[in-house]
């Protein structure tokens, strides 16, 4: 079984207008909403593409009731802790002529309630998968992953984080199949510009010495990278069409990873697959339908007959 954590998941409202104008009252000419977070975006693809997971997390208030109500919808197993007080966040995103965020912070989560997560992990078994995707809750502490992966120290399980700066270092002593930085987050980590392939290269392989078994970088309109458990370089670039949305393109990209690798057991495959998911969300409104990542995986074989580059 894949399990999934989303920490502190979200309605993401969008509103569309032709400009945004600060000091006014600004007409929409459309909106959207769209239940958001990391882990149930990973959750969603895995579902698209026919792999069962089961996501965790915590929800509160009205908000929370619109979360599972929407999770029900989009056909993901939800198994979510519902907190005492508070509601679940909306984060605003506004695609005028620029696009802003107002990202919220969420509900407050108690310390019996936290634990009550770390309980629901004794249901993972060896041979499961547990992926932590996205940032800490603010009324949780920076330890909050670390705490989790050590209640599961002793289980032989595979671990999936795509996160940002200490977050993800810290989890590397636990050695994880696989982690997801980008290009830029590698720069946060290491406090230097990445200036080219080689330093991607470089930078990723002491990512692995501190413990990750497989890095899968995501390069933005470069394509993918993967330097893989046996120190081989993978390359993949991106197929050319009008990009409608990047919010979600990563987590498509751990979804259809560990999809692929899950049912043929090649990094190749793994990563067209994951490549051809975060296109597909790329190229939708919202996250990647089957149909679309059927059309996108079925162009990447067109282009990379023989595989990825090497």
């Amino acid at each position: 079984m894949i399990y999934t954590i989303t920490l502190n998941p979200s309605i993401d409202y969008i509103v569309r207008m032709k400009q945004f104008v600060k000091g006014i009252t600004n007409r929409t000419k459309s909106e959207e909403f769209y239940v958001g977070g990391k882990g149930i975006n990973v959750s969603f693809v895995l579902s698209e593409l026919g792999v069962e997971s089961t996501a965790f997390g915590f929800v509160a208030g009205f908000t929370g009731d619109a979360i599972v109500a929407g999770l029900q919808r989009m056909g993901v197993n939800a198994d979510f802790i519902r907190l005492r007080e508070g509601n679940s966040r909306i984060n605003v995103k506004i695609k005028a002529m620029e696009e802003s965020e107002i990202n919220c912070q969420g509900p407050d989560i108690s310390e019996d309630e936290f634990a009550m997560l770390l309980d629901k992990l004794n249901c993972v078994v060896d041979g499961d998968t547990i992926v932590l995707a996205g940032a800490i809750p603010t009324v949780l502490g920076n330890d909050t992953y670390v705490r989790i992966l050590d209640r599961l120290r002793d289980k032989k399980i595979r671990i999936v984080v795509d996160a940002r700066k200490k977050l993800l270092t810290d989890c590397l002593k636990y050695k994880p199949f696989l982690i997801k930085p980008n290009k830029q987050e590698l720069s946060e980590i290491f406090v230097k510009e990445m200036l080219n392939e080689n330093d991607i290269i470089e930078c990723a392989f002491e990512l692995k010495k501190l413990g990750a078994m497989n890095v899968l970088i995501s390069l933005g309109n470069d394509g993918v990278m993967l330097i893989d458990s046996d120190s081989k370089v993978h390359h993949m670039k991106n197929v050319k069409h009008r990009i409608i949305n990047t919010v979600g393109s990563g987590n498509s990209l751990v979804a259809g990873f560990i999809a692929g690798y899950d049912s043929t057991g090649s990094y190749d495959e793994a990563l067209l697959l994951g490549t051809a998911c975060a296109n597909a969300t790329s190229f939708c409104a919202g996250l990647a339908t089957r149909q679309k990542i059927d059309e996108v995986v079925a162009e990447m074989r067109q282009l990379y007959p023989a595989g990825p580059e090497n």
